[in-house]
C-alpha cells in the first residue's frame, strides 16, 4: 500500500482569516445606518434591488422599515463568526451575511466582493472543522471515518482561495499599466489630492511633501505595482519569501485604509493575504494561551498530516 498525506487545514491561521473577514463586514454594518447603506442610485434604482439571485439576500426578506432590525441581526451573526465559535455551524450564516451585504448595499466596494468570495470558499473548510472554537489547536489525527475526505476538501478550498488572491493581485497590477499616470509614476499625486477618495486633511500636508518630489511620487506609484505583481507570483516563491511578503502586504493595505478610508477592504485583503502566504495548517501561535488554559503541555506543533491509503498494483 502506498500512502498519500493530506495536511489538516483546521488551525488558528485560517480561523484568523475568518475573524478578519467577519470584522470587516461588521464594521460596515455597525458604523453605518440603514439610510446610508440603502439608497437610490441614479439610473439603477433603490437598493436593495432584489432582482434575480440578489433577491435571496437578507435585506430582501424584510420591508424597508425593518432594515435596522435586520442590520443588527446580521451584526450578531458576524460577532459570533468573528469569535470563532463552532465554525462548522457559523460558516454558512457568515457567508450568507457577506452575500447579503455585497448584493444589498448601494455602494459596495472591492472588499465586500472579496469578503463574499472568500467566506463562500471557506465554508468548504469549516464544514469539516470539528473544533468548538477556531482558535483551538488543530486535531493531530483523524477521529472520524470521513475526516480524510473533509481534509482534502478543506485543503482544496484553501488552494482555490490562494489562486483567487493571486489573480486579484495580478489583475490589480496589470489593469493599471495602460494608464499614463501609472506608467509615468504620477498617479499617487492625483489620488492623494483627490477630495472624494484622497488623503484626509490631517495627513495631506505630510504626504504632499513626498508626492511633490518627483522621486517620492514615483516610488509611491511604482512601489505598489511591484508589490502586487510579486504577491501575484507568491505561490511560486519559497515559504521564507512569502513570510517576508506578509508584513509588506499588511502595511500596504493599512496605508490604503488610512489614506482612502477603505477599512473593510483592508480587513478583507488581510484575510486574503493570510490564506495566500501562510502554509496549510498554519498556527500563528495564537493557541499558546489556549493550550495553557485547557490542556497539559504538548509539543508546540502537532502532527498535521493524515494518511490516505491508495492501492498500488503489483
Amino acid at each position: 500500500m502506498r500512502k498519500r498525506t493530506i495536511t489538516l487545514p483546521w488551525a488558528a491561521g485560517y480561523g484568523l482569516a475568518r475573524t478578519l473577514l467577519a470584522l470587516g463586514t461588521l464594521g460596515t454594518l455597525a458604523f453605518s445606518d440603514s439610510a446610508t447603506l440603502f439608497r437610490e442610485v441614479a439610473t439603477v434604482g433603490h437598493y436593495p434591488l432584489c432582482r434575480g439571485v440578489t433577491g435571496a439576500g437578507a435585506f430582501c426578506l424584510v420591508p424597508p422599515d425593518h432594515f435596522e432590525v435586520m442590520r443588527w441581526i446580521c451584526c450578531v451573526v458576524l460577532v459570533i463568526a468573528a469569535s470563532g465559535w463552532r465554525p462548522r455551524f457559523t460558516a454558512i450564516p457568515h457567508a450568507y451575511v457577506a452575500f447579503s451585504v455585497f448584493t444589498g448595499i448601494s455602494i459596495p466596494d472591492g472588499g465586500d466582493q472579496i469578503t463574499w468570495i472568500l467566506t463562500l470558499i471557506l465554508v468548504l473548510v469549516a464544514i469539516g472543522d470539528p473544533r468548538r472554537w477556531h482558535w483551538q489547536p488543530q486535531p493531530s489525527e483523524p477521529t472520524e471515518s470521513t475526516r480524510p475526505a473533509l481534509a482534502l476538501i478543506g485543503v482544496s478550498a484553501i488552494t482555490v482561495a490562494r489562486i483567487q488572491m493571486a489573480v486579484v493581485y495580478f489583475q490589480s497590477c496589470v489593469a493599471k499599466l495602460p494608464h499614463a499616470e501609472w506608467a509615468d509614476g504620477s498617479a499617487l499625486y492625483y489620488w492623494i489630492n483627490n477630495y472624494a477618495f484622497g488623503a484626509p486633511d490631517w495627513l495631506r500636508p505630510a504626504l504632499n511633501t513626498v508626492v511633490d518630489n518627483p522621486l517620492g511620487v514615483a516610488a509611491l506609484t511604482w512601489g505598489p505595482l511591484v508589490l502586487e505583481i510579486v504577491l501575484a507570483a507568491a505561490l511560486l516563491l519559497p515559504q521564507k519569501v512569502r513570510w517576508a511578503l506578509l508584513p509588506a502586504g499588511v502595511l500596504f493595505h493599512l496605508g490604503i485604509a488610512i489614506v482612502m478610508g477603505l477599512w473593510s477592504f483592508a480587513f478583507a485583503m488581510w484575510a486574503g493575504l493570510l490564506l495566500l502566504l501562510a502554509p496549510y495548517g498554519h498556527d500563528p501561535r495564537l493557541t499558546r494561551l489556549w493550550r495553557k488554559r485547557t490542556q497539559p503541555a504538548k509539543p508546540e506543533r502537532p502532527a498535521v498530516e493524515t494518511p490516505v491509503s491508495e492501492p498500488v498494483q503489483a
